[in-house]
This record gives C-alpha cells, structure tokens and sequence, in this order.
C-alpha cells in the first residue's frame, strides 16, 4: 500500500472535460473520479499545523488560509476535484446570525429561533460580507488549473436545526414541532435560509467554482412525507438555474433518495448505508431515469486491514457500474483521526481499477 506523504496532482484534462464533470453529466470518463468529502481537516498534519487555534468562522474568512487549506489535500491525495475549505454556517454567520463553532460539539447558537418574531428578524444575505470567500475561490481556480472546485452550501433543514434547536440534535425535536404547530412559520424560516444558501453558493460559482454540494446532513430524520411538504421546494429554489453540476447529500436519507433527486440534483449522494446499485434502483423506479451517483465507502473502513479496504472499494465501484455515473466518494466525511497513507491508496484503487483502455 502506498503511503508516501507528499503527492502531486495534474492530469492531461482540461476543467470541462475533467473525470469530475464529465462523470456529472453521465458521461464515461476516463477514470472513476474521487474526492473525500471533509478531505481538507483533521486528518492532515498540515492541515492542524496552517489553522493552529483559530476559530472555524475565522478561519473560513481568511482568504490565504482558505487558499491553502483547499489545496491540501489536493496535493497529498491526488483527488480528481478540490473543496472549498468552509462551513455550512458560514452564510449565516455573516449575515450577522451569532452561531459558535465549539469543538467536539459543532454549531452553537445562544439564542435560537423558535418563533414567528425570531424568523422575523432573521437578516437577508449579506453579499459583501462574502469577499472574503470570492477572494479565495478565485485565487484557488488560479493555482488549481484543471482540477475543478467544488462549492458547497447547507440545506434550509440543516441550517434551520441548528438555529431552532441551538445546536446539534439527534432527533430534531423542537425542529419537528415547529413545521406541524406553526408551517407558515417554519416556511417562512426556511425560505429566508434558502436564501442565504443560494447567495452562498452563487457567491461560489461566479467566482469560479464548477460544480456545488448541497448538503443537507440532517434531512435523514424525516419521513418521506414530511421531506416532500416541509423541505424540498426549499431544497429545489436553492438549486434552480445555478448553470453548474449540482451534487445534493444528505446523511440516512436511504429512503429519501428520490425525493433529492427532485430537488434538483444531478447527482445523489449515497451515504454507507445504502449499497450504490440499490440506491440506483430506487432512484430510477421513482423518477424513470438513471441516476449518477455518488459514494459510498463507509469512513469507519479506513481504519481496516489494507485488505479489508481494497475489498470495500471494490465493491463500492462495482455497485457503482449500475448507474450511468459514479463518483467514488465516502458515504459521510473524513474521519479526524484517518490515516492520510490510507485515503492515498485509496485513490490510487480507485484510478487504477477504473481506467477505461478503449480511450
């Protein structure tokens, strides 16, 4: 197994015909793309050594750092796409919203939204406190050439978790309570997070970005119904129109897979819990058409026998022939304590396995 520290990227492609991209529109790159969804974070030495202690919200203001911290892990893995180093709290925090990021716990609001009059003074985006993050998506596309950067934002229902409940919850209790005893309000939350979302992610792709990840990390604990009525239109007016690929995600959402296709996904993003050829199966009997997805090596293999981990990615790109694109993905982000050595093999499987030799 490889375990050399320091890689290079670089592949004799051009941004628009990238493995990336043309895996997006269904095409048949040359190889099965890759990237690590949190690759740039706590699993690199260097990554710890750049940020030291500064706070997330700061660092994710910082164009240099910023800069750096994205192409991390584009140099030490060789992955097919970079993503811009950010949070999906990030829209709100300059806004003016006050959210903390506390470590081990994650987003923090001291005081949060549980009524009408809360929802009411939620401020709309606030374009020109962004500069920070066009700066530094325009800088990347500079220094990474023809490897395409990701932009990404939070779904309405993540980000209205966070505010309602005042940090992270398992269940989303007050979340849920809110949408059935109050929907004009809950709508009129989420349309207002919507909006800070899309600014976001257009902020993102005028700069330069080439493909956007809507994720939407809590979207899991809804039925299907509840989804449908409460969340998707929000989802789909942050998606519409965006005029870049659109990869939509969310964490336990194996019953919801179709429904993030209509939000308007180009790709679905598959966490582990669902193997890849039956998420395919279940998209294409709800919509009639073959997905491109993406994913979904469970990130707890990473700490396996090498074995163990070849035999995972295998599966995972065998599963992955049955839709009409696949990007290799985890099913949910890099693990803080992952060993580096590993998630480079890992790529070097992927493009080793999956290189066509009738290009």
């Amino acid at each position: 197994m490889p375990c050399d520290d320091e890689r290079v990227s670089g592949t004799a492609t051009t941004a628009a015909t990238s493995p990336l991209l043309q895996a997006c529109r269904g095409e048949r790159p040359e190889i099965t793309p890759v990237w690590f969804m949190r690759q740039a974070g706590r699993a690199l030495p260097e990554y710890r050594a750049a940020r030291g202690d500064l706070p997330m919200i700061e660092a994710c203001l910082t164009s240099d750092l910023v800069v750096e911290l994205t192409l991390q892990p584009v140099h030490r893995y060789r992955v097919d796409a970079a993503i811009l180093f950010s949070d999906i709290t990030v829209p709100l925090a300059t806004a003016g919203i006050p959210v903390r990021i506390v470590p081990g716990i994650g987003p923090v609001l001291d005081d949060p939204i549980r009524t009408k009059g809360d929802v009411d003074r939620l401020p709309p985006p606030d374009i020109d406190a962004l500069e920070p993050v066009r700066t530094a998506v325009r800088r990347l596309i500079a220094e990474l050439g023809d490897v395409p950067l990701i932009g990404f934002a939070g779904g309405p229902f993540t980000l209205a978790s966070y505010l309602v409940e005042g940090g992270p919850s398992r269940d989303q209790v007050r979340t849920k309570a809110l949408m059935h005893r109050e929907p004009a309000t809950w709508h009129e939350l989420a349309e207002k997070l919507g909006a800070l979302s899309r600014a976001f992610l257009l902020t993102q792709i005028e700069a330069g970005a080439r493909v956007v990840q809507l994720f939407d990390s809590w979207a899991g604990s809804l039925s299907p119904s509840d989804y449908r009525r409460y969340v998707l239109p929000h989802s789909a007016a942050v998606l519409r129109d965006l005029g870049v690929p659109r990869i939509h995600f969310g964490v336990g959402t194996g019953e919801l897979l179709a429904d993030l296709a209509a939000a308007g996904a180009d790709v679905v993003g598959v966490d582990w819990r669902v193997p890849l050829d039956t998420a395919v199966a279940r998209i294409a009997a709800a919509t009639g058409k073959q997905p491109v997805v993406q994913g979904n090596l469970d990130p707890a293999i990473v700490f396996a026998s090498w074995p163990a981990v070849r035999a995972a990615v295998l599966d995972v790109l065998a599963r992955g022939r049955a839709a009409r694109g696949h990007i290799f993905n985890l099913g949910h982000g890099v693990l803080p304590e992952s060993d580096p050595g590993v998630l480079a093999a890992i790529v070097d499987l992927v493009h080793e396995t999956s290189r066509r030799v009738d290009v």
